[in-house]
């Protein structure tokens, strides 16, 4: 599947519920065809979201998005069917929660999803190697995952070059997508690193003017402005 890089992708995590679909609309409006689906259970971190009848309904809102899911999650494999079927075109596990991370990629694939690694603040991205042929997308953690709206995590850069440098050396295809504390003052540098695809949940949502702040975050993504901030 092709894109045109780098991607916007907000995290609806972020968003107001109670007027989902019209903020979803006025995202997509905007230009963004890329949603991301923050899953948490209460176990493998601190918070509990949302399921897989949000994931369906933000399908029936908008069904010509992209729907990244992101399972924060113990015991992904058995619920991966429940996101697929509700409509995910992309479907992504920790490696800190995934006993057989092969087995598990593999059962993706074999629900006609695209397939994501991710790796917390904590966990070093030279532990994927064995899996970097396999996935779709690596999805690099900026924040500690379980709450929306905390600072980014600085050496998370070095993360992103490290990661791709790897992809360079191996002759992967995968997507680089970072998550957490994304925002006007670090995107551009965030791309300049390798970034392809950006997830924002509070820098979009919380906005006075969201159409304004996508453009605003789409501009300096493609440009890198924020380094001459």
């Amino acid at each position: 599947m092709n894109f045109d890089l780098p991607i916007l992708a907000p995290s609806i995590l972020a968003a107001d519920f109670l007027k989902l679909g019209e903020e979803l609309k006025t995202c997509s409006d905007a230009g963004i065809s890329w949603f991301h689906c923050d899953i948490m259970d209460g176990h493998f971190v601190p918070n509990i979201s949302y399921g897989p009848a949000i994931v369906s309904t933000v399908r029936d809102a908008e069904p010509d998005a992209f729907l990244d899911v992101h399972l924060m999650i113990e015991n992904p494999d058995n619920f991966i069917e429940e996101f697929a079927d509700a409509g995910a075109d992309l479907i992504s596990v920790h490696y800190e929660t995934c006993k057989h991370l092969h087995r598990t990629v593999q059962s993706i694939k074999q629900l006609g999803c695209m397939t994501g690694v991710v790796v917390n603040p904590a966990t070093s991205v030279d532990l994927l190697k064995p899996i970097l042929n396999e996935v779709d997308l690596v999805l690099i953690m900026s924040v500690n995952p379980g709450f929306g709206g905390q600072a980014f995590i600085e050496a998370s850069y070095d993360k992103v070059r490290q990661l791709a440098e790897l992809r360079q050396e191996g002759g992967h295809n995968f997507l680089i997508e970072i998550d957490g504390g994304v925002g006007l003052k670090n995107i551009g540098k965030l791309t300049e690193a390798g970034v392809d695809i950006l997830v924002a949940g509070s820098s979009v949502f919380k906005a006075d003017d969201i159409p304004s702040r996508i453009s605003e975050l789409n501009a300096k993504a493609l440009t890198g402005s924020d380094k001459l901030a």
